[in-house]
C-alpha cells in the first residue's frame, strides 16, 4: 500500500517562535502534496480557544490547514478520580478532560502519549485519558492495556493519505511501563518502553579514586577489576571519560517489527519518542537515541519526531528520511495544575498549607529560574 508522496513537514516548535518547514522531496502517485505539522511537547492545562491574538491566530491556521498534525500529549485527562502514584514524571501533570477538544480546535488529530507523565496517575489516570481522548477524536498511539497494545501503530485516514503513528519513550517512572501476559498473569497497562544500559568510561586513575571512596565508605568494591557498579551504575576504565548508551534489543525488534507492519499498511510512518537523554552536551542526542532513530527508519518509517528535554535539538536527514531530535515544546503550561500531590511540595521543603503558587514560586521563583529564565 505504500504510495510515493510529495510531503511538507512544517515543524511547529512553539507559539512564541511559530512554525518552521522542510521539503521532504518523496512524491505521490497523484502528484498531490501531502502537509504534515509536527510539534514537540504540549502540556496544556488551560484553554486556546479564547485567546484572539493575530499571531497567535495565523499560526492555528497553519496548523488546521495541514493534512496530518501531530503533537506530543504531555498531559492526562481525568477528574481526580485516580490517586497519584508514588512517583511522577516531575510535576504530576493533569488537566480537565474537556482541555482535549481544545487541541481538536488547534487543529491538531495524531497525539504520542508514550512519555514520562503517563504513569502519573497510574492506570485508572491511564484509562481515562484514552476515553476522553477518543471522545474528543484524536488518534493517539503509546499507551494500552497492554505491551502489545501499547506498542501497536494507529492510523489517521485522510483524503490524501494513510498515516501511522508508532509511540514509544526512553525516559519513565518504571511503574509506568506496560508489560506482556502469561497464561497464569495478566498483563500491566502502561506506556511503549525503549529501554537502554548505560555505562560510564573513566581514567585509570578516576576509576582508582572512585575506588577509594567506596573504601571509605565502607562498601567493599572488588580490589582488582577495571569496572565497578556505584548507586547501580556501571563504571568501566578507558581511555578517557564518556557516557556510552545501548538500546535494549528486545524493545527495539518489538518496536521496528511495528514500525515494518506498518509501513505495509499506510502511506506515511511516524515514529515518536519521548526521551529526556543527552550525549556529550543538553544540545546532543544520546548515542542510544541516534540508532534507534536509524533503526525505525530502516524498518520503514518515514520521520522520527524527538521530543522530552523542552529544548530544540539538530535534525538528521538518514536515507533521505528526517530525524528530529527534540522539538522542544508547543504548549508549556506547566505552572497552571489546579492541584499538585504533597510528593511534589515536598521536593521543596513545603508543608501541607502551601499552594500551587507557592510550589511555582519555590520551582521557578517567578519565572526567574528554570525553564522560563534559560538564555537557550
Amino acid at each position: 500500500m505504500r504510495l510515493k508522496k510529495l510531503i511538507y513537514f512544517f515543524l511547529a516548535f512553539s507559539i512564541l517562535t511559530g512554525l518552521n518547514g522542510i521539503l521532504w522531496p518523496q512524491n505521490r502517485k497523484d502528484g498531490l502534496p501531502v502537509t504534515v505539522v509536527l510539534t514537540g511537547d504540549s502540556i496544556i492545562t488551560r484553554r486556546l480557544s479564547v485567546y484572539s491574538e493575530p499571531e497567535f491566530l495565523r499560526l492555528i491556521d497553519l496548523i488546521r490547514a495541514a493534512d496530518v498534525a501531530f503533537t506530543n500529549l504531555e498531559i492526562l485527562f481525568h477528574n481526580y478520580e485516580p490517586y497519584p502514584m508514588h512517583e511522577s514524571g516531575g510535576t504530576y501533570l493533569r488537566a480537565e478532560p474537556a482541555l482535549a477538544k481544545e487541541l481538536v480546535w488547534a487543529g491538531f488529530d495524531l497525539v504520542s502519549r508514550a512519555n514520562n507523565h503517563a504513569g502519573d496517575f497510574g492506570i485508572l489516570g491511564m484509562e481515562l485519558t484514552t476515553k476522553y481522548v477518543e471522545e474528543a477524536g484524536l488518534v493517539h498511539a503509546g499507551v494500552g492495556r497492554s505491551l502489545a497494545e501499547a506498542r501497536e501503530a494507529r492510523f489517521l485516514e485522510t483524503g490524501k493519505a494513510r498515516v501511522a503513528l508508532v509511540s514509544c519513550a526512553s525516559t519513565f517512572p518504571d511503574h509506568a511501563r506496560a508489560s506482556k501476559s502469561r497464561d497464569d498473569i495478566p498483563p500491566r497497562p502502561g506506556l511503549s518502553p525503549l529501554r537502554y544500559a548505560t555505562t560510564y568510561v573513566v581514567t585509570a586513575e578516576q576509576l582508582e579514586s572512585l575506588r577509594g571512596l567506596l573504601l571509605a565508605w565502607g562498601l567493599n568494591p572488588p580490589r582488582e577489576s577495571d569496572q565497578l557498579m556505584f548507586m547501580r551504575q556501571r563504571i568501566v576504565k578507558g581511555d578517557s571519560p564518556e557516557v556510552k548508551t545501548i538500546l535494549n534489543q528486545d524493545d527495539v525488534a518489538e518496536i521496528t517489527a511495528v514500525v515494518r507492519n506498518a509501513s505495509g499498511l499506510a502511506d506515511l510512518v511516524i515514529v515518536s519518542v519521548h526521551s529526556h537523554e543527552q550525549g556529550r552536551d543538553r544540545f546532543s542526542p544520546a548515542s542510544f537515541l541516534v540508532d534507534f532513530a536509524h533503526a525505525a527508519i530502516d524498518a520503514g518509517a518515514d520521520v522520527v519526531v524527538n521530543h522530552g528535554p523542552h529544548i530544540l535539538k539538530g535534525i538528521e536527514i538518514y536515507k533521505g528520511k528526517p530525524i528530529f531530535y527534540s522539538l522542544g515544546n508547543f504548549i508549556f503550561q506547566n505552572e497552571t495544575p489546579l492541584r499538585l500531590p504533597q510528593e511534589n511540595y515536598e521536593t521543596y521543603r513545603l508543608g501541607e498549607d502551601k499552594h500551587v503558587a507557592d510550589f511555582n514560586e519555590a520551582r521557578y521563583s517567578s519565572d526567574r529560574r528554570g525553564f522560563p529564565s534559560q538564555p537557550e
